[in-house]
This record gives structure tokens, C-alpha cells and sequence, in this order.
């Protein structure tokens, strides 16, 4: 898994925090997600966005699941189980990720929804799967279905993934960390990186 890192040009808003940039139709987005809060020494907005949105998304890059599965048992996490099919359509899960965002559940949604798929082998392209994780944390799976189809969601989506582009996010996972010039840290291999330069600012 390639670390890179991309300086992006301008100035970051006074009161930008710094952002870690996910699909949950990424893999390497879950190993993020499972050390992010122990590691970047920040708080830290979590976005959900839609990869394939990206510019430099891949697209024929193979996922190694035997060195996700190695890197998962390394770190003394749940065994992996792929989702059958993979790849698949996250649209809709992004959706509701992005209606948690919207009322304050963002990290512990994002959270279930990751096991779920990653270590419970649920694909989130099928409704149930994603209302489950939604009520790991207690979002009623009504009002989940409503929030993540209402125009508003589907708009903040977009914006949020072409804000992510502006930043100079290629792909997902990536941390945005701001400044002057603000930087973004790609891949998992990059979090480490990315939380010295956010201690830097600390």
C-alpha cells in the first residue's frame, strides 16, 4: 500500500480542523479507522466522501487480502471477512454515512459499518447491513433510510467529495492536515506521518 503525501497550495480557513477522508468501500479505510483516535494527537473531523469520486481513485489496483488479513492480525483486530461480491456499491452507505455525519454520530457509525463489512463479511451495497451498524449506535433504522435519501444528504455528499478534491485528496484514505500550505498524507502506511505533522501544530 503506497504512502504519499501531497502538498496542496493556499491557505487552510482559520478554523479548518483536520480531516480524515473515507469510503467505506475501502479497506484501507477501516485500518484508519480502527487506530486514527489513538494516533493523530488532534481532533480530528471524520468525512465521508465517495472514492470513486476522487481523481486519482484507483480503479484496476487488485486489494492483497492476505496482507490486509496479515496487517488486521498484526494489529490484534477481528479476523477478516470479505463481503461477497467485492468490490462493491457503496453509494447508499455513503449516503447514511453522511446523514450521521449530519447529526453527531459520524466516527461511531462509521465504525459499525466498517465491522460489519470487514469483520462480519456484510456487504453495505444491501439496506439491513448498513441499518444494523446504524443501530450499533443508535440511529433509528427509519430515520436512517429517510436521512440517507433526502436531497440535502446526497448534497453534502457531493459537496464534501469535491471539497476533498479541492484539498487535493486523490484517493481515500487520506488525512487533510491544515496550514500554510496545508498537506495531505494518502494510505494507511501515511497516518503515522500525518500525526507528527498535526503534533507539530499541537
Amino acid at each position: 500500500m503506497a504512502v504519499e503525501l501531497e502538498i496542496h497550495d493556499g491557505a487552510a480557513p482559520a478554523a479548518a480542523l483536520p480531516a480524515f477522508y473515507f469510503d467505506l468501500g475501502s479497506p484501507e479505510s477501516y485500518l484508519v479507522a480502527e487506530r486514527i483516535l489513538q494516533t493523530v494527537p488532534a481532533a480530528t473531523e471524520w468525512i465521508p466522501v465517495l472514492g470513486a469520486g476522487l481523481r486519482g481513485a484507483a480503479t484496476d489496483d487488485p486489494l492483497d487480502r492476505g496482507a490486509l488479513a496479515e496487517t488486521l492480525a498484526a494489529r490484534g483486530l477481528q479476523d477478516l471477512r470479505m463481503p461477497d461480491p467485492f468490490p462493491f456499491d457503496s453509494a447508499f452507505a455513503m449516503r447514511a454515512a453522511t446523514y450521521a455525519k449530519q447529526i453527531g454520530r459520524a466516527v461511531p457509525f462509521a465504525l459499525a459499518a466498517f465491522r460489519q463489512c470487514y469483520a462480519a463479511g456484510r456487504g453495505l451495497d444491501v439496506a439491513d447491513n448498513v441499518l444494523i451498524a446504524g443501530s450499533a449506535c443508535e440511529m433509528h433504522p427509519t430515520a436512517l433510510l429517510k436521512g440517507a435519501e433526502l436531497r440535502g444528504t446526497h448534497a453534502a455528499l457531493s459537496a464534501a467529495t469535491t471539497q476533498a478534491g479541492e484539498r487535493g485528496v486523490r484517493d481515500v484514505p487520506a488525512i487533510w492536515v491544515p496550514g500554510a500550505p496545508s498537506r495531505v498524507f494518502h494510505g494507511d502506511a501515511a497516518l503515522d506521518d500525518a500525526a507528527l505533522a498535526l503534533k507539530a501544530l499541537v
